[in-house]
């Protein structure tokens, strides 16, 4: 088996199908399944089974490509975020040592100093039509489904990015219960908006590896603009739009967005971060569509559960597992969680991923020997089997040996209405172990008062889950995705704003436990 021969299988039953939709013209699947043989045969010489190849392109076909290229070689791909700076694209190069760099024009130079940066004597390979199209093709090479396609980065939200090893048959085995579930099933006649970052798993194997396995097509946005990625589902006759929370609410906010902008549009669905209510409701009423949240982790390749199951979504949920994936909710030991109680979400499957790369402390771990997944997320299943998130177990904040979830506590803050977002981490304490910390964003116009947010959020929540100090920032740090990046709250450049806010004193309460 090989993923490189599973995406290209459509190009032997229908060559002259689009296969990747650009505004400068349309790549078909024969012409793509070539110029990945050209890309192969590349390579061939520089990076053979096993080996790393560095990825460095845009949302465009040059990605496509390249990525398709390595894997048929049998070597391990290794996206690179294009829009990270040279110094932080230098840590990763050093993580994954590659064999070589491959670049599309555009990214070319950033790749010359990211290579410098990290002193990496790795050649640099600039992909282009021109280049390869003067290359004999080769066709992929057989690897078995344990070995190594895809070293992806994880975001990093509990710690520094580590680099996920994602095999041939996990990453197939995604595609295939993706395809195995009605309400997500894409046909040969969808056209998926690609405006998800191809360096990370969502846009990877959710998006286009899915479009591509179905012999369906890819409109590839590369530079994301409201209104112009809007106006791709008419042109490029959008059928299928995944995308994270931001996008969603870049285009309600539109205020010309015609509202039959989404008429061909059949699944709209939302992950990498929790989908607002207030979001949701704002497609569903101005565009006529419902947004369907699945949840999913680079570790997981990476979809675990969806709400498309179902023809309309319930709020707040993010649905019940996928065929072939199992999902447990267990307690800090390990056991199973009473039904209707929260738990940390536990998958297991032929999905689930190898471990990280050359860090063996930190399979173990997340890894279980009965192979689950620990992800650090907890929620709680209703008496259906959909789930809901509650926090991330990670991120939970003991203050005198009470648990505080960060995101209870942002949401009571959240309520006020002098608060745009918060954001909410621990930070050690010498007399509780930890204490709890917000950072606030003001809305437009408004200047919060830590006392009022303390005696606001002193409304919802027992006192020692109110923060200690408060933090007014311009905005909160987050991924390429939209997710928020608690590791990086509190530092320089994390959380740019105005100097610390005292909390002042606490408002009257009652006993430590007590709710207000």
């Amino acid at each position: 088996m090989n993923l490189a021969a599973a995406l290209c299988a459509p190009a032997a039953t229908a060559p002259d199908r689009p296969a990747l939709r650009t505004p400068a013209g349309v790549v078909t699947h024969g012409e793509l399944a070539a110029r990945a043989g050209r890309a192969h045969a590349l390579l061939a010489d520089r990076a053979g089974p096993g080996a790393r190849v560095a990825i460095l392109a845009g949302t465009e076909p040059a990605f496509v490509t390249a990525f398709l290229g390595a894997l048929g070689a049998g070597a391990v791909a290794v996206p690179l975020n294009p829009a990270a700076p040279s110094h932080e694209l230098a840590r990763d190069l050093s993580a994954v040592t590659p064999e070589i760099v491959v670049a599309s024009a555009a990214y070319a130079d950033l790749g010359r100093r990211a290579r410098a940066h990290a002193g990496s004597e790795a050649p640099l390979l600039v992909l282009d039509d021109a280049a390869s199209a003067a290359t004999r093709s080769l066709p992929p090479v057989d690897r078995a489904a344990g070995d190594l396609a895809v070293l992806l980065f994880t975001a990093g939200t509990a710690g520094p990015p580590k680099a996920a090893m994602l095999t041939h048959g996990s990453l197939l085995a995604n595609l295939e219960q993706m395809q195995g579930h009605p309400g997500l099933r894409i046909g040969p006649d969808d056209v998926a908006l690609g405006v998800l970052p191809l360096f990370h798993v969502f846009g990877c194997n959710v998006v286009l590896g899915l479009a591509l396995y179905a012999g369906a097509s890819v409109a590839l946005v590369e530079h994301f603009h409201p209104a112009e990625a809007l106006a791709r589902l008419r042109t490029d006759g959008v059928t299928v739009v995944a995308a994270v929370p931001a996008v969603y609410a870049a285009w309600v906010a539109l205020p010309d967005a015609p509202a039959d902008a989404f008429a061909g549009v059949r699944l709209c669905v939302s992950g990498a971060a929790a989908l607002p209510d207030e979001v949701a409701a704002a497609m569903r009423e101005r565009f006529g569509v419902d947004v369907h949240q699945g949840y999913g982790l680079t570790e997981a390749s990476p979809v675990v559960t969806t709400t498309a199951v179902a023809p309309a979504p319930r709020p707040g949920s993010i649905g019940p597992p996928l065929p072939g994936v199992e999902v447990r909710l267990v307690d800090r030991d390990g056991r199973d969680v009473l039904e209707g109680d929260a738990g940390e979400i536990w998958v297991r499957g032929p999905n689930v991923f190898a471990g990280y790369w050359e860090d063996p402390d930190a399979t173990a771990a997340v890894l279980t020997p009965d192979g689950w997944l620990r992800t650090g997320d907890v929620a709680v299943a209703d008496e259906d089997g959909w789930l809901t998130l509650v926090d991330r177990a990670k991120d939970v904040v003991i203050v005198s040996g009470f648990n505080v979830y960060p995101g209870e506590v942002e949401d009571a803050l959240a309520g006020h209405p002098d608060v745009a977002e918060v954001a909410v981490t621990g930070e050690p304490h010498p007399r509780t172990g930890e204490t709890v910390v917000a950072y606030v964003v003001p809305r437009p116009g408004r200047h919060p008062d830590p006392v009022g947010l303390l005696r606001h959020a002193g409304r919802r929540l027992a006192r020692y889950k109110l923060p200690t100090r408060i933090e007014v920032v311009d905005g909160l740090p987050r991924s390429a995705t939209g997710k928020l990046l608690r590791r990086e709250l509190g530092r320089p450049g994390g959380g740019p704003g105005s100097p610390p806010t005292p909390a002042g004193p606490v408002p009257p309460a009652g006993e430590p436990g007590a709710t207000l």
